[in-house]
């Protein structure tokens, strides 16, 4: 009898459409208790999928200098919004088409569940649990590196309530998450995500950005990146939502987080109006960069 009687060739891998988007669906898991999400994005990686798998690979070239000297930043208050003017680009998937009338009593889709951004707000990490957390992250490896953003989030998930952020005399940084006193980090090793990607013109590089349900209704978000000389300012817009909020900024590494109301929205809608946007600016306060206009994050499908 012939094995392959029967059996269908598989088609050849090829890149697909909209890959951010379908990367961030395939990495949600949906609990079954208030539809808890948990979302890990590596930024700009390319996806396949074969037999139901989703399979990411990431790679790490050449490392950057600038040799870190500066205190860790242990506390961010981003409680208000950022003052620079919002550029949010194209939207993503959705559009408000049509002019006409609706009768006040048809469905209207503004009635959904929305997800708000309900806290931006950080407070520090002591130094004592910094090296806790640094030395179950890192190892043996965490006395090369010194911490330059140490916060904790303003909600705390299953597995985080906060990061540290490190930096060796190589300029390789390491982004620790953190669960109390413990630090970990999904990276191997941890300085796999220097130079990840550049943005248009080597403005920003993306290291870990992840998401997870903060208990019924709630959910954290929260990312960090580097970014290069002429950079004075970073901010972070949510979803469709053109507000911009300040990130933690130190040492050539920026750290950016939020807690959402999510009212009874699923886990792909809460993930889709959380998904964040990084913009910088220089000095006089001009927008140097816009992820939503960075061909890497743009989709290419016709």
């Amino acid at each position: 009898m012939n094995d392959t009687q029967g059996m269908p060739v598989p088609p050849p891998e090829r890149a697909l459409p909209n890959h951010r988007r379908i990367r961030e669906d395939l990495m949600m898991k949906i609990d079954h208790e208030d539809e808890q999400t948990s979302l890990v994005r590596r930024w700009g990686l390319p996806l396949s999928v074969a037999a139901g798998v989703a399979a990411l690979s990431v790679a790490a070239v050449s490392a950057f200098g600038g040799e870190g000297a500066a205190e860790p930043v242990r506390a961010g208050s981003g409680g208000s919004p950022a003052s620079a003017a919002a550029s949010p680009g194209p939207s993503r998937g959705s559009s408000n088409a049509g002019a006409g009338t609706t009768p006040s009593s048809a469905p209207s889709a503004a009635a959904s569940p929305a997800v708000t951004v309900t806290s931006v707000t950080t407070t520090p990490i002591e130094a004592g649990a910094v090296d806790r957390i640094l030395s179950s992250c890192l190892g043996s490896e965490a006395g090369r590196f010194h911490p330059v953003i140490a916060v904790r989030t303003p909600a705390a998930a299953k597995d985080w309530d906060g990061t540290v952020i490190a930096v060796d005399a190589a300029g390789q940084y390491v982004q620790c998450q953190t669960k109390g006193d413990r630090g970990s980090s999904p990276d191997v090793p941890p300085t796999s995500i220097n130079d990840r990607l550049w943005g248009a013109g080597h403005i920003v590089e993306y290291f870990d950005a992840v998401g997870q349900s903060a208990g019924k209704g709630r959910y954290l978000s929260l990312g960090a990146g580097h970014y290069t000389t002429g950079v004075a300012k970073i901010t972070v817009s949510y979803g469709d939502d053109p507000k911009q909020y300040p990130a933690v900024m130190a040492d050539g590494a920026f750290f950016y987080t939020a807690s959402f109301s999510t009212g009874s929205s699923t886990a792909k809608l809460t993930a889709a109006r959380s998904t964040s946007y990084v913009h910088a600016y220089n000095a006089a306060g001009k927008e140097i960069y816009n992820q939503k206009k960075d061909p890497q994050f743009t989709d290419t499908s016709e």
